[in-house]
């Protein structure tokens, strides 16, 4: 069996203490890869050495394979696979890096996919020329309410998906999940158009990066579905974190209060009701999308969790934030390189005030 050299980027601080700083979410991945016969972790690398340091004795790893420089760190060790574990600011670069040192078969990313659209447009052409597989922590798709709630949707549950609204965290941090997850439930279509608006008063930065209060979206697929996205002081409008409304039925797929999936036929109000202890008994989500990457890069195929498929969620994401400066409707392609939020924030477009 082929043994896959993994190395991390950004190890982060303390794992036990996650703030809105970071989550030491390289920790995370490393318990999904010692899960897998077939990797063996060989390296890290982190801007302070002493988290590096500390990363290593967690997972042993060699004192040799403790870096500060990540590209020291793959001329040294030329690692097979490298999971890119940092700030969403760094992403693009550190991606383009990595796959442009000519050492790295397979790059898996931590999300936000990146700071910009043109960051994130760069990281997955950067990727394809190289041959590059190039996958994104969109984990919870595998945890077992959205299987199920995909499965009971394919076998025609609530009849032909008409709509999939989400009403949980934000548009840009947790909505990077939640609009994965709609587009999972949507078959990976891509959208048409975005139009958006938002309240961005009090300012809230996770990870380096603005997220505004409140957000009002819609988009439609291109297979005629709509997608809606209510956070902040409207997140209440939906019964559940996701509702999925169809033309026989409505399905509501919940995760913050409870963990429970819910189906209501139109037709005879007959409904189906499924209550879960947690997303993925006795493993992560992190493991099972890692597996999974694993597996895919090893058969040479593309993963559930590609560039491809993080673009799709990042092209809404922006294109929302872009309808909001220009006061319209966004038709896609999305045509812009910036983060719209950022730039409004920068120009006093927008004045979030500071607490304290």
């Amino acid at each position: 069996m082929t043994t896959h050299r993994v190395a991390f980027v950004g190890t982060g601080a303390d794992p036990e203490n996650p703030t809105s700083d970071g989550f030491a979410m390289a920790y995370q991945h490393a318990a999904a890869y010692e899960k897998l016969d077939s990797c063996e972790l060989v390296a890290c690398a982190d801007i302070v050495r002493e988290n590096a340091e500390a990363f290593a004795v967690r997972h042993g790893i060699d004192e040799e394979g403790v870096f500060e420089d990540y590209e020291e760190m793959l001329a040294a060790v030329e690692p097979d696979v490298v999971s890119v574990c940092t700030p969403p600011s760094t992403h693009s670069d550190l991606v383009v890096g990595c796959a442009e040192s000519g050492v790295v078969d397979a790059i898996h990313c931590e999300k936000p996919m990146a700071m910009t659209w043109g960051g994130a447009k760069r990281m997955a052409a950067t990727c394809e020329r190289a041959g590059v597989a190039l996958t994104f922590n969109h984990m919870r798709r595998f945890g077992d309410p959205f299987r199920d709630a995909k499965q009971l949707l394919d076998d025609g549950a609530i009849g032909d998906l008409e709509r999939i609204e989400y009403s949980w965290g934000n548009f840009y941090d947790n909505g990077t999940h939640a609009i994965d997850m709609c587009n999972y439930f949507n078959d990976e279509r891509p959208a048409t158009w975005v139009i958006g608006q938002l309240d961005y008063r009090n300012e809230e930065v996770y990870f380096g990066t603005h997220n505004e209060n409140q957000m009002l979206a819609s988009w439609e697929y291109d297979n005629g579905v709509y997608g809606m996205a209510t956070t902040g002081p409207a997140s209440e409008i939906a019964d559940g974190d996701w509702r999925l409304v169809g033309e026989e039925g409505v399905m509501d797929v919940h995760l913050t209060d409870e963990v429970a999936v819910r189906v209501r036929s139109y037709a005879d109000g007959r409904t189906i009701e499924r209550e879960y202890d947690d997303l993925a008994p006795d493993e992560s989500c992190i493991d099972r999308a890692i597996e999974e990457v694993i597996q895919a890069y090893e058969a040479g195929e593309e993963s559930e969790l590609c560039a491809r498929n993080a673009l799709n969620t990042t092209e809404i994401i922006f294109a929302g934030y872009e309808s909001v400066r220009r006061r319209g409707r966004v038709d896609l392609p999305l045509d812009i390189e910036d983060n719209p939020l950022e730039e409004m924030v920068e120009s006093g477009a927008l004045s979030p005030q500071t607490s304290g």
